[in-house]
């Protein structure tokens, strides 16, 4: 879960009165946890992480290319007739 959002917490009556608002949180990329007698016993996730991005380079730093990304070891190149 993105640390940036906290887990909404209901109740199973509270779930089940605002069933469709915890769908349209747990499609935004919430995760909601439901309790019975104050102890969570289910958690509703998204099948899906969202990714959020804002703009062009929002993974510059998570991300390493190295330096011999493009060089092919010889046994391959050669599987494709590249030498």
């Amino acid at each position: 879960m993105d640390t940036q959002h906290t887990q909404r917490r209901y109740n199973v009556h509270e779930a089940k009165t605002h069933f469709s608002r915890i769908l349209q949180l747990v499609e935004t990329g919430e995760e909601v946890i439901i309790s019975r007698a104050g102890e969570p016993v289910a958690k509703v996730v998204p099948l899906r992480a969202k990714v959020s991005r804002t703009d062009y380079g929002a993974l510059r730093g998570q991300v390493h290319v190295p330096d011999d990304f493009d060089e092919l070891p010889d046994d391959v190149a050669d599987a494709f007739g590249m030498r």
